[in-house]
């Protein structure tokens, strides 16, 4: 006997934005059968390329149009835009519509969500702790969010109403294939501030740093690099919107950490000019495990679904998440 189709966990979502993120959840809903799908892509190329993808069920450029019958709505746009947009979409959300977003950056974003948003909707900012350094509608593949780490930050609110929607969101994603959490928008911010910012705000400073020598030319640059800076410029090639986007919506908890990096930093250099060997070791020991660890908890893996999927060499879980 056929088994038979689980019901969608939501009749419709609009998903405002299809770069890698939101490429990658209507390709995940229509793979998993989560929901309809509805696309919001800018008149001109992105409209034309997502429509040739044939990856949703609908695309438009009408913002309002596209939230108007939708149970659940997603921004997946850069942070800074989500605001505007959300300013637009408020007036036709349908009641009782869930609202949310995977955007890295959760104060200044639930901040934005709930301004504009009627009574009559949940807010629920989210954000999927998943990407590649790639963007754009063809960057996008289904398996992107399976074993990664939802993060949920909903409001205090105690209604039986809006826990069921809390409820309903994380079976969402769950069945999509993350693993969910939920935590408030402010430790959100500070974890990913230690976790993926400062990482990406070093990998940006460092390739920077090494296209400024005068004393290494760019060929000597690219013919000689070691996996240590292989990496970084693959961090470093992530969208600039985005992560200009993220260190202006996060600036607070980005200067914290990275106020705490160089003081780090400066113990190293004192170390390594007094031929400290045992404070070196200690530390590369104690950073060894926690790269072993990361390993364990399955959040990195010889070989990505992406790089299956689009022939690229492997990538690890989040160059970028948006």
């Amino acid at each position: 006997m056929a088994l038979s189709t689980p019901a969608p966990t939501y009749d419709t979502i609009a998903v405002i934005g299809c770069g890698l993120i939101g490429g990658s959840l209507v390709r995940a809903v229509r793979k998993t059968g989560a929901a309809r799908t509805i696309v919001v892509a800018e008149q001109g190329a992105a409209k034309t390329r997502v429509e040739e993808l044939g990856i949703a069920d609908r695309v438009t450029s009408d913002l309002a149009e596209a939230v108007q019958g939708a149970d659940l709505v997603v921004f997946a746009t850069p942070v800074r835009a989500i605001g505007p947009a959300a300013g637009i979409a408020a007036l036709a959300y349908k009641p009782g519509a869930t609202i949310t977003d995977v955007g890295s950056v959760k104060g200044s974003v639930g901040q934005a969500l709930r301004a504009s948003a009627p009574k009559t909707v949940f807010v629920i900012p989210g954000h999927p702790i998943a990407g590649t350094e790639h963007s754009g509608p063809d960057a996008g593949f289904p398996e992107l969010f399976e074993n990664r780490w939802t993060i949920l930050t909903p409001a205090n609110d105690p209604s039986s109403d809006y826990r069921a929607a809390v409820d309903r969101l994380a079976a969402f994603w769950t069945r999509l294939g993350a693993k969910v959490d939920t935590m408030d928008e402010q430790h959100h911010d500070l974890v990913l501030a230690v976790t993926s910012h400062l990482p990406h705000l070093i990998a940006y400073n460092i390739v920077g740093t090494a296209d400024d020598l005068e004393k290494v030319t760019q060929s000597e640059v690219m013919k000689y690099s070691a996996g240590g800076f292989r990496d970084f410029t693959r961090i470093a090639a992530s969208d600039p919107v985005m992560w200009r986007d993220v260190f202006l919506t996060n600036k607070d908890a980005v200067l914290e950490i990275l106020g705490r990096f160089l003081k780090d930093l400066d113990g190293l250099s004192d170390a390594i000019k007094a031929g400290d060997g045992d404070a070196l070791q200690t530390l590369f020991t104690r950073t060894r495990a926690i790269r072993r660890g990361i390993i364990d908890a399955g959040q990195e893996t010889a070989e990505t679904d992406f790089g299956r999927h689009h022939g690229h060499a492997p990538v690890s879980p989040e160059p970028g998440s948006e």
